[in-house]
Formats: structure tokens, sequence, C-alpha cells
């Protein structure tokens, strides 16, 4: 694939951003002649690959006037492209979404689909997490309709219907080696986060809390509800206290309700997000795993953590 664009000579100018390339390890489509073609279009420095046919990054000492215009060439390729300052990427913190993040599922249409009400929760799921729909109102309606549920289905579904998201694993373990602090908060519930954030190895986790009495579910949940502003508060108290500032951590969501999270972290990350979030965000993965966010931070694969 051939790129141009005008660009003044590397050698003249110090570089200021990072370009990423990354794909999917499932697939490793991402080949030298792709990144070359573009690194030398837009005036780059030598590729420095993080992982052969799956990251590589080069910097470059302007924003390019193109790169969306790029971007959604790579999209159509399965490479995903991100842009930003070259200083600093490295992370302290790692803030992260549960649902459809760092698992696989929503957990609440997995409850609804054991109650028997599948298909309207997931469409009502989908509705507030591309912002349609209020988050507090639209968890109401669908934790009213979990009534009655007994509460033994939850260890039950989180056995049978819960699966990690791809590099999860990686990511916390990697950060953590460094020095760094992992949050989980969700928009879901402890009676999950729990138990996600125990298997990837969070340091905290933060989420709502359904009800129960006499072994089933009442059909609500606990007051104050966690959703969009709640994360941002839980960017603020974690940083403040673990002693760093908000741009040293990276947080990854894909819902309407982590938009708030996302724009005051460092580095923000809307990872195979809905189509509202990711207007919003300068940086998407929609083909990569979450080994996507170290590729980010400039790790190559030899840094992850076992």
């Amino acid at each position: 694939m051939v790129y141009t664009t005008a660009q003044a000579d590397p050698d003249t100018r110090t570089p200021m951003f990072a370009v990423t390339l990354l794909t999917s390890p499932a697939t490793s489509v991402l080949d030298r002649e792709t990144a070359e073609a573009l690194r030398s279009a837009w005036g780059g420095t030598a590729l420095r690959w993080l992982d052969p046919r799956v990251a590589v990054e080069f910097m470059v000492p302007d924003r390019p006037d193109n790169f969306w215009q790029v971007w959604g060439d790579l999209q159509a390729r399965g490479i995903d492209m991100a842009l930003q300052p070259a200083e600093a990427r490295a992370k302290r913190m790692l803030l992260a979404d549960m649902d459809s993040t760092m698992i696989r599922q929503e957990c609440i249409d997995e409850l609804a689909e054991v109650a028997g009400v599948g298909d309207h929760v997931r469409a009502v799921t989908a509705r507030a997490m591309n912002g349609e729909l209020d988050f507090e109102d639209a968890l109401r309606e669908r934790v009213a309709l979990l009534e009655g549920l007994d509460a033994g289905v939850i260890d039950r579904v989180l056995a049978e219907r819960i699966t990690h998201m791809p590099g999860g694993r990686a990511l916390v373990a990697t950060m953590k080696a460094r020095g760094g602090h992992a949050a989980l908060v969700s928009g879901g519930f402890t009676a999950f986060t729990g138990a996600v954030a125990a298997a990837l190895g969070f340091d905290e986790h933060r989420a709502n809390t359904l009800l129960m009495a006499e072994g089933k579910l009442t059909g609500t949940v606990a007051d104050p509800i966690l959703g969009r502003d709640a994360k941002v508060a839980a960017l603020h108290e974690i940083t403040a206290r673990i002693g760093i500032a908000p741009a040293d951590v990276i947080a990854v969501g894909d819902g309407a309700n982590d938009l708030g999270m996302l724009g005051a972290a460092g580095t923000g990350v809307a990872l195979h997000a809905k189509p509202s979030v990711q207007a919003a965000c300068d940086i998407r993965v929609n083909h990569g795993d979450l080994t996507a966010l170290l590729y980010l931070q400039g790790y190559s694969s030899d840094d992850f953590a076992a």
C-alpha cells in the first residue's frame, strides 16, 4: 500500500508523537510493507517491532493531517492505529471497566438469559451502553426483571457463561510487575467483579450491589448506583490515595458510562467500543485484544510478565 503526505526531513525535528500499529494476535495480519510505507510517508523514525506481525511503532514530529483517513483504510484490513504524545506513555495505574472489556460478556445479560428475559435485557443494555438511555434508569429497569431469581445462579453464570477477554491477565500482571496499580470499576455487580478481579490479579474492585433476601434476588440494586460519575470519582480517589496523578492512568472501557473516566485519564482507550464511545475517543482498539494497552505504552511482547 502507498501512503502519500507532505513531510519535512524527520532528522530536522524532534519526534513528538508515537504511532502504534497493531492487530489481533490471533490473526497477525500486520506486515512490514504496510508499516514501512506509512513510516516513510509520514517522515517517521525507524520501525520498532513490539511483536512480529502484531504490533509496531515509530515516532513522527507532527500529527499527520490524514491520520483518520489512513486509520479508516487500515480498519478495513483488520489493523488498529493510534497516535499519542511520545513522552510518558508508560502509566502507573490501570483503571478498567469489566463487562465487554475485561470479560467478553455483559453480566446482567447473562443473568437475564437464565431468567428468561434475555432478548429484552440485551436490547436495553445495548442502548444504554451506546448512551441512548440514562444508565441508572436502564440498570434499575433491567435488575427489576431479575426479581425472584435464585442467588445461586450467579455462581453458575460465572462458571458457565463468563469468559475473560484475551490478554487481560498479561495486561494486569505486566503493569503490576512494573510497580503499577490495577483497579476494576464496573457498572455491573460486585458478585462478578470480585471473582474477575481475583482471577486477573486486580488490586481492588468497585461495582454495584445486587440486593438479595432469603436466597433470591429482590430485583433491586443498592444505592448509590455506580455509573459514569462514580467511575470518574474512583479515578480521582484512587490516584490521590496512592499518590499519583490522573495523567499517570491508562483507562479502558467500551460503554457510554466509561466516557468520563476515559477522558479524565492520561490515556483513555475505547476497546471494541460502542459507536458513540468510539466517536468521542482518539484511541480506539477494534481488532487487538487487551495486550494492545501494553503495546500502546511502548512495551514489547518480551516485556510481558508471565
